[in-house]
Formats: C-alpha cells, sequence, structure tokens
C-alpha cells in the first residue's frame, strides 16, 4: 500500500545507498534509522556503489519491504525504472535527471509522489509551472562532502528565498548538522534530507527525535 504525500513526511528524511555505509548492510543501517523514528527513507546508491543491477534491485526490494512495515515512505532517487519495478511511494530527480513531466506522467498510474531538486530561483519558478510535484529538495545549505557534484552553497537566508517562492513544501538538503536545525527550520523548511548526519551518527535515536522536534508543526 503507498504511502499518501503530505509534508510532515520531510521531517527526518533520511537518504543513502550501499556506498554511504562501506563495509555495513543497508538493511541494518535502514532497521536502526527506522526504529530511531526517521519520517522517509530516499534509495540512493549510485557514485561509489559497486553493486550490480541485479543487486541494486534485489537490495531496494528489501529496503522498501522494511519501509512498508515501519509505514514510512520509500522513495528511488533518479531511476524511474527501478523506482516503478520496486513500487516505491517517490521518486526524487534532479535537474539534469529525466524531465520531470516526463517522469511525472511515467509514475502517475502508480500514485507514486513526485520531489524535484531545485537550488536557484529561477528552478524554483519553472518547478512552479508544472502541476504535480510534490515537494523540493533545496541546497547545499552548507558545504557537503556527500555529493561530489553538489551545487553551489545557498546557505539559509537563500533557503528562506526559496521557500518563500515555492508553491510546494521545501526540504532542505546539503551539509546540515542537528545543531543547525532550528536555523534551517527557522528559514521555512519542512525538513531536512540528510546523509552523513545519520549514517556517522553515534545516537539516531537522539539525532532522529532532534530533527522531528525541530519541525515540528503541532
Amino acid at each position: 500500500m503507498s504511502v499518501t504525500f503530505e509534508s510532515g513526511l520531510l521531517r527526518a528524511y533520511f537518504v543513502a545507498g550501499s556506498q554511504d555505509v562501506p563495509g555495513q548492510d543497508l538493511r541494518e543501517v535502514l532497521a536502526t534509522m527506522l526504529k530511531a523514528g526517521i519520517t522517509a527513507f530516499q534509495f540512493r546508491d549510485k557514485g561509489n556503489s559497486t553493486l550490480t543491477a541485479t543487486e541494486r534491485v534485489a537490495l531496494g526490494r528489501d529496503l522498501r519491504e522494511q519501509c512498508r512495515a515501519a509505514s514510512v515512505p520509500f522513495i528511488v532517487d533518479d531511476d524511474v525504472d527501478l523506482a516503478l519495478w520496486l513500487h516505491a511511494d517517490g521518486i526524487h530527480v534532479g535537474q539534469s535527471d529525466a524531465g520531470v513531466r516526463q517522469v511525472l506522467d511515467a509514475v502517475k498510474p502508480r500514485d507514486m509522489f513526485v520531489g524535484l531538486s531545485c537550488s536557484t530561483a529561477e528552478e524554483v519558478a519553472a518547478a512552479n509551472q508544472v502541476a504535480g510535484i510534490a515537494y523540493l529538495g533545496s541546497g547545499p545549505i552548507f558545504p557537503t562532502t556527500s555529493k561530489a557534484d553538489a551545487d553551489p552553497v545557498i546557505g539559509t537566508a537563500g533557503l528562506a528565498k526559496l521557500v518563500d517562492q515555492s508553491h510546494v513544501p521545501v526540504v532542505a538538503i546539503g551539509g546540515l548538522t542537528v545543531e543547525t536545525m532550528p536555523e534551517v527550520a527557522a528559514a521555512g523548511a519542512a525538513g531536512a534530507a540528510v546523509i552523513t548526519l545519520l549514517t556517522r551518527s553515534t545516537d539516531p535515536v537522539r539525532d532522529v527525535a532532534q530533527m522531528r522536534q525541530a519541525f515540528a508543526t503541532d
């Protein structure tokens, strides 16, 4: 059963692939994060990943089932075919990936929600003209080592401008720490998408709780 999108799902958004947890089983890492209370998971297996296509599908299927059991949305990064194959709840695409209109058309029969990376006012303006986008991912807010091809840092002031401009919720990405969450939340973001903060966390329960608290709306 698919998870219906709502902005609260962006509060503690964990992003990871096998390349982010060397020497560990991503299934075990995800299990820990689900117990800690993450609100969404994005399977982003790329870059330094050494998995074959078959291994990636098998891993994705297991991760999807873990998310489904926890009623947490399972989101696939970039790969429409993989998202459809795995019956993902959502897909996240970047500016350089398949055109977002094509992606929306491809996943519409599955009721899959679509997120789009936007780091400039021009990109947000273009996204505002496309019906059906569920949320935007904007950043990097701070310098990040997780993405070699990261866009220029926009800071929380830049984030606030994009949030004000966007017609849909915005999740902040890039170089985020527990300490900076209140500042990011004050800029109007609906949540934070993180890799390193959680893959290197010594206390995921504490860190996820602080993420959720920073973006709580009640």
